[in-house]
């Protein structure tokens, strides 16, 4: 399992040292102008950002706070949801910056990788002056990458893992070589190069320095969403081994860079970049391909980062229904079409609007910081109020609240120069959310669950009614709720809206279940041989495919005597004693204005725009189309019975 870690976790973190040194000394005038203070501070910033950050707050701390063994912001969120209301605005606001900057991660890491073939005369006369050609290449990498993630985070894992752990090697080992050039970097440890640099006139950039810096950390996230994937443990083990590469190869580039600042031809080269300099020039043809590799990875980390926080939204409420499929043998390991579709998208569009990775850089980083406060102050309520811990509530939040707030702010710098890309995927998530949270406390408003045993005269008499033909011998409604009684809409659909006759009435529920393989029922028919609520229980690799399993209950209740037999007479299979079915899918109608206000008619309308793009119920459970009615019910009926009732009193009254 410690390869599987190295190939899912730390892709992101892992493929900083090629792009932070290179964004410090773009940031401070170039290749010929950086000085010993400069770089030795700089690298004590780095250090220290992933020590404070990555290590402590997220290693060390943030992990603890799991739901269930699941990480992330949103998981985070389920522990403290009950401590307010209003910390659902800072999950879905650091959940959403996670995400935008899970479209970025891809396109950015290889990117720079496929620009490290400039580093070889041959290669960089092949590419030319023009991006296209590492575009072009830069885009069928990532096509290739979205393509394989079907195959489920354990395969990748075992096959990025063994890359992933030369890669790490790699990077301690020529770190570690190149450290010996000027062994003064290792003072980079003390704390106090840091701090000097923030107000040292070599800095040109001042605070701003800061947003280079930052990227050293932008992995650590996507470190604590991944968490369900591969586990606690497997993190604590790992993390420190990765940990001492990545710090020696910054202090190996810092070294080098401090011998051959003068170097003007150096300078003169486009997009030099440190990480691939300093190394033997018969050895970067191996080291593009492997770095390559590892932006692949760094990828995949925020690839399934992502399923995991989508898929935390919809337990959640906080985006629509999406399927969700478990390709390998662990529950934490899943996959979401949509999501890597629109990934995918997201991606591509990145690099075909920023072309190169230096204009990437720009953009990067800026909303992750967004992410990582909203994670301080839900981890401050968490140990405060779960943990009853008070006085780390408070270091927490004043201690990493303060650095995080002054990287956000010195981040700031990139809006115009890119960043803004991120800012407005980052809200059009948001959005989202936004809207789907409150069309569910609108809908939740209205909703109202009936026990089905306070109608079961009026069912009988209208399956015996004979004057209204029989839709079907078998009906079936699917509800998402496993709770006590019945959605109103479903006997408003039989009854009020337009009576639907029947030999039998089923109303299904499915409970995802933590048991890969389980597929159990209960049956309730209060007292009935027509009236079925059938709770399905499913473990989370079964195919939620109802309308089978609907006809394997059948066949155990008609064995019982339970239910009667349906005669079907006329069938290319020949008789049979189960009847025909209808599956009925209920879609809510948004009332007039009159009873919301506009803004909330515009809410709910485009909440089920949203759900309508997502996909339908009866792709998710595999019903038959031929066999669907599928039919709209007021969100609000009571004040619509009411307006009918007034209006009768008053045409009796008149």
């Amino acid at each position: 399992m410690f390869l599987v870690t190295i190939g899912i976790v730390y892709g992101d973190i892992g493929t900083s040292p090629m792009y932070v040194m290179k964004s410090i000394i773009e940031g401070n005038g170039g290749f010929t102008t950086v000085s010993s203070e400069l770089i030795i501070g700089s690298l004590s910033l780095v250090i220290w950002t992933i020590t404070l950050l990555t290590t402590i707050k997220y290693v060390v701390i943030a992990m603890k706070a799991d739901n269930r063994g699941e990480g992330g912001i949103f998981a985070l969120y389920s522990l403290v949801k009950r401590c307010g209301k209003w910390l659902i605005f800072p999950a879905m606001l650091g959940g959403a910056a996670l995400l935008a900057d899970g479209v970025l991660t891809p396109a950015v890491t290889v990117t720079t990788a496929i620009e490290g073939l400039r580093s070889i005369p041959v290669m960089n006369a092949f590419l030319g002056e023009k991006e296209q050609k590492v575009i072009l290449i830069t885009l069928m990498i990532i096509l290739i990458l979205f393509v394989v993630q079907r195959a489920g985070t354990s395969k990748i894992g075992r096959f990025f893992g063994p890359v992933m752990l030369i890669w790490f090697l790699f990077l301690g080992v020529n770190g570690l070589r190149n450290i010996a050039l000027d062994l003064s970097v290792l003072k980079a440890f003390n704390p106090l190069y840091a701090v000097r640099l923030l107000f040292s006139p070599t800095n040109k950039k001042g605070f701003m320095i800061l947003g280079s810096v930052f990227l050293a950390a932008t992995g650590a996230e996507a470190l604590y969403s991944d968490m369900g994937h591969v586990g606690r443990e497997n993190i604590y083990f790992s993390w420190p081994f990765v940990k001492l590469c990545l710090i020696l190869n910054y202090l190996g580039q810092g070294a080098w860079i401090i011998c051959n600042r003068g170097n003007t031809a150096l300078a003169l080269l486009e997009d030099m970049n440190p990480f691939f300099m300093m190394l033997p020039e018969f050895l970067r043809p191996f080291a593009i391909l492997l770095s390559t590799s590892a932006a692949i990875i760094a990828s995949q980390a925020l690839i399934t980062g992502s399923y995991t926080l989508v898929s935390e939204a919809i337990r959640l409420d906080l985006m629509p229904h999406l399927k969700v499929e478990y390709p390998s043998d662990t529950k934490g390991q899943i996959y979401i079409s949509t999501v890597n579709l629109v990934l995918w998208a997201g991606c591509t569009l990145v690099v075909l609007y920023f072309k190169t990775s230096a204009r990437m850089e720009a953009a990067y980083g800026l909303a992750i910081t967004v992410t990582m406060l909203m994670t301080t102050l839900l981890l401050s309520v968490y140990l405060g109020r779960i943990r009853s811990h008070r006085f780390s509530a408070v270091l927490m939040l004043t201690v990493f609240g303060s650095i995080e707030a002054v990287f956000f702010l010195s981040s700031l710098s990139k809006f115009m120069i890119g960043g803004y890309i991120t800012v407005l995927i980052a809200l059009l998530i948001l959005a989202i959310m936004v809207i789907w949270h409150r069309g569910t406390e609108l809908e939740n408003r209205y909703s109202v669950r009936l026990q089905p045993k306070n109608y079961i005269e009026n069912l009988r008499m209208l399956r015996e009614d004979d004057s209204i033909p029989r839709i079907a011998e078998n009906i079936v409604f699917i509800e998402n709720s496993v709770e006590e009684g019945m959605d109103r809409d479903i006997l408003y659909s039989i009854l009020d809206k337009d009576p639907k006759r029947a030999s039998a009435y089923w109303f299904i529920s499915v409970n995802v279940m933590d048991d890969p393989n389980t597929m159990t029922y209960t049956v309730e028919t209060y007292g009935t041989d027509f009236i079925f609520r059938v709770r399905l229980n499913l473990g989370y690799k079964m195919e939620q495919c109802v309308n089978v399993y609907i006809r394997q209950i059948i066949g155990d209740l008609l064995a019982s005597g339970e239910m009667p037999p349906q005669e079907r007479k006329y069938s290319i299979y020949g008789k049979s004693s189960v009847g025909s079915f209808k599956f009925c899918i209920l879609k809510k109608a948004v009332p007039s204005a009159a009873e919301l206000s506009a803004a909330d008619v515009v809410i709910l309308n485009s909440k089920y725009a949203i759900r309508s793009l997502a996909g339908s119920r009866a792709k998710w459970y595999g019903l038959d189309t031929s066999s669907q009615i599928v039919e709209r019910v007021p969100l609000i009926t009571d004040s619509v019975h009411k307006r009918e009732k007034l209006l009768r009193e008053n045409r009796q009254e008149s």
